[in-house]
């Protein structure tokens, strides 16, 4: 089915999958109304599985996507295969985060309604975001991904953590939507147009000219994007953030606000920016060099593993920078394939850290985890799975994730980002096998806590996502296979002639591609 742009019925076609979500997070609230028996008591237990199902229909709605085609490069929204994979990358991660929160939240009497709607708007927030072809769009899906992200950060009124966590995200959010809406009002003013494929039409022609008004508002939407990802040196909220905001949202924060982020930067950048790359690309190859060296260090010293991971996953956002920095087809291969792979074990270690923090998050310290491994086998064993994964041990997602990296960027020139990559792997091992060796050769102290035996859904989903590391370490092949098919489908297409008058917003673009 061909969509024609210019009828707004044609929009709710291609929007299909964030409709469905869209409404069933309505849905969540408005029975949620009803079945609770008093304000201030929890929902019950099928107004979560409510949000998992709408999420599971999504996921049915973005596969039927593939039916859709629109012609040219033309609409608000994209219509390719990158935006269909990331729309699976992100409903992956909503269903994996909110199976994984379900005795979380039970335990700390967050178990409403709200939560489960907060999530969905920003899940919806992520899928825009990802396929955004207009720059207000992009503006007006990351802000609302960011403010269900503020919410969630402070969710638990009871612990001051949280709302401190909150504060900060909001602050330090709010500092970042300036730079990118700089960034766009420069563009704007460079290009005359928000509309992604008319502004690579003007950036080839600015950049020729030499337009420091363009260079500017790239250099400044860049900027934002690094907030966003919580690259260095913007990442001065992420470690505060990620530890005081409920455990299962700060999974799905490290996982899916930066899958997002990173989509939006893989397609305005490598591909509506492209003319531009001698601006953006120096700028993100020190990104990534400080990304990957900076966070790597500082983890070392950390003690607790809530905050550890946090730093971890900055560290794991200049891995990415290296694909964004390779500016290729393989480069964007390999970042969505390690964005797949990084949103699992990233969920998949939060959600065993909140379990075995216990009540109100007090045990997130090393000497927490010692015994686990021979106390709650389980656990410990799904530990080691994520753990490997984060390091880059093979057999594991992780490593292949990282080895097609390192592929990418030595194919575009980057030998310095492949080397520090490796490097900084190996630093990282040190973190990473410290959990592990506290899990497996220390005693727990006669008096230590055992944590609570994981639910139903907490071992299907953490089995599951396991499996999936394995299996993606083990049987490569298919994932790459379709990495590469969507990193082509996302290559840059000639611009439209000067000579040619612009199209409409709105209106198909009927020019050759």
């Amino acid at each position: 089915m061909i969509l024609d742009f210019s009828s707004p019925i044609d929009y709710l076609w291609a929007l299909l999958p964030e409709v469905v979500l869209a409404a069933t997070g309505l849905l969540v609230l408005v029975v949620d109304v009803f079945q609770r028996g008093s304000r201030s008591g929890p929902s019950r237990a099928w107004v979560g599985w409510t949000a998992v199902a709408g999420v599971l229909l999504a996921l049915v709605a973005n596969g039927y996507l593939l039916e859709f085609e629109a012609p040219g490069r033309s609409g608000m929204i994209a219509m390719d295969t990158f935006r269909i994979a990331m729309n699976f990358v992100i409903l992956g991660a909503t269903a994996l985060g909110l199976f994984l929160a379900f005795d979380y939240l039970r335990r700390e009497g967050m178990d409403i309604g709200e939560f489960y709607f907060l999530v969905l708007m920003a899940a919806v927030g992520m899928m825009l975001l990802a396929g955004s072809r207009d720059l207000i769009v992009v503006f007006v899906s990351l802000e609302l991904m960011s403010l269900s992200a503020y919410v969630l950060t402070g969710f638990n009124r009871k612990d001051p953590r949280s709302a401190e966590a909150a504060l900060k995200y909001f602050l330090m959010g709010a500092f970042a939507s300036g730079f990118l809406l700089y960034g766009i009002a420069l563009l704007f003013g460079a290009t005359g147009s928000t509309n992604l494929a008319l502004v690579t039409s003007e950036v080839t022609r600015g950049a020729q000219e030499g337009n420091l008004l363009l260079y500017a508002g790239v250099a400044l939407v860049v900027v934002g994007f690094a907030f966003k990802i919580s690259a260095v040196p913007f990442h001065m909220w992420t470690p505060d953030t990620y530890e005081g905001a409920p455990t299962p949202v700060t999974g799905y924060m490290a996982a899916g606000v930066k899958a997002a982020g990173f989509a939006a930067l893989l397609r305005i950048v490598t591909v509506e920016l492209a003319p531009a790359a001698e601006v953006w690309t120096e700028i993100l190859w020190w990104l990534a060099v400080l990304t990957m060296i900076v966070p790597n260090l500082i983890a070392l010293a950390q003690d607790s593993v809530k905050r550890m991971l946090a730093y971890s996953s900055i560290a794991h956002a200049g891995y990415l920078l290296v694909g964004v920095v390779a500016g290729s087809s393989a480069g964007r291969s390999a970042a969505l394939l390690y964005l797949a792979v990084y949103s699992v074990m990233t969920i998949g270690a939060f959600a065993v850290v909140g379990l075995v923090a216990g009540k109100g998050d007090s045990r997130t310290g090393l000497a927490d985890y010692r015994g686990l491994g021979w106390r709650r086998p389980l656990l410990g064993g799904l530990m080691v799975i994520f753990l490997l994964s984060l390091a880059g041990f093979p057999p594991t997602g992780g490593f292949i994730g990282k080895l097609y990296l390192l592929i990418a960027a030595v194919d575009a020139g980057h030998v310095a980002l492949a080397v520090i990559l490796v490097v900084t792997s190996f630093v990282s091992y040190y973190y990473y096998l410290r959990v592990i060796w506290k899990m497996y050769f220390e005693e727990a102290p006669e008096d230590a806590v055992l944590p609570a035996a994981p639910g139903g859904a907490f071992r299907l989903a953490a089995v599951v996502a396991a499996l999936a590391i394995l299996v993606s370490g083990l049987f490569p092949g298919r994932a790459i296979q379709t990495a590469e098919t969507v990193g082509q489908d996302l290559a840059p297409r000639p611009a439209t002639p000067f000579s040619q008058p612009a199209v409409p917003m709105g209106v198909p673009d009927t020019t050759t591609d």
